[in-house]
């Protein structure tokens, strides 16, 4: 295990100067990014999705609990599965009451969708002791027409805006491998107007992390993560995979 440094307050502080500078301009660039993000094109849904929740059935407008937007976590819960993904339960466990409160007082509803049936999403819901919405489109094209779901007998497989093709030039096919169909996780945002409902966002792989606080709080320290991809190397006494294990 190898430590940062050790350096006078002095040394410290001409260092610590230099990486404020950097962290400035990351800022101002993120908000420039924000401005992009939200001046998008939106496209109409057009399609009625029906999802099942605790009050029987539901639409997408309904989701929304009258507000004007609404975020929906794709937490990856295959049908045949009895408990959820780790990696999208310790996503889930981050979003509190008071993330909700705060979300609703700017119009914005958050809700999990999943494919698995509703009672193996209420149960786990309430293993976890959470109180988002969850609802399941297992009868539904939602998961697939927004590629979280992998299922070439249904469409071309695509995931993070690439095919399958493009996926294995870039190295990345691993998201395809195993039986299908494969669950992914992703996050999709939408805008209401009436009873008129548009897709602004969608956001999937490593993208998704923005929202997840542990990470983030990880990222400041000299730790950091404590993950194997993670420079420097030997950081940490006890590398870990990317996989959270929260659970073990």
């Amino acid at each position: 295990m190898t430590l940062p440094r050790v350096v006078t307050r002095e040394e410290w502080l001409v260092a610590r100067k230099a990486l404020l500078e950097k962290e400035k301009d990351l800022t101002k660039k993120r908000d420039a990014l924000n401005v992009e993000r939200r001046e998008l094109p939106m496209v109409r849904i057009e399609k009625d999705y029906k999802f099942e929740g605790p009050d029987g059935a539901v639409s997408l407008v309904d989701m929304f609990e009258d507000r004007r937007q609404l975020m929906v976590g794709h937490f990856m819960f295959n049908p045949t599965w009895d408990k959820g993904c780790p990696s999208c339960t310790a996503g889930a466990m981050e979003v509190s009451d008071g993330l909700l409160e705060h979300l609703a007082k700017r119009d914005t509803t958050y809700a999990l969708v999943s494919r698995a049936p509703l009672p193996k999403l209420e149960k786990y819901k309430a293993d976890m002791g959470w109180t988002m919405p969850w609802y399941s489109s297992f009868s539904s094209d939602f998961n697939y027409d927004f590629h979280v779901t992998i299922d070439e007998a249904v469409m071309p497989a695509e995931y993070n805006y690439r095919t399958k093709a493009e996926h294995e030039k870039v190295g990345t096919a691993y998201y395809f491998e195993g039986e299908q169909p494969i669950e992914e996780p992703g996050m999709s945002c939408f805008l209401r107007d009436g009873d008129t409902v548009f897709h602004t966002y969608s956001v999937y792989g490593r993208g998704a992390e923005m929202t997840g606080g542990s990470y983030y709080f990880l990222d400041l320290t000299a730790l950091g993560r404590q993950e194997e991809w993670e420079e420097p190397k030997s950081r940490a006494d006890n590398a870990r995979s990317a996989s959270p294990d929260f659970l073990s």
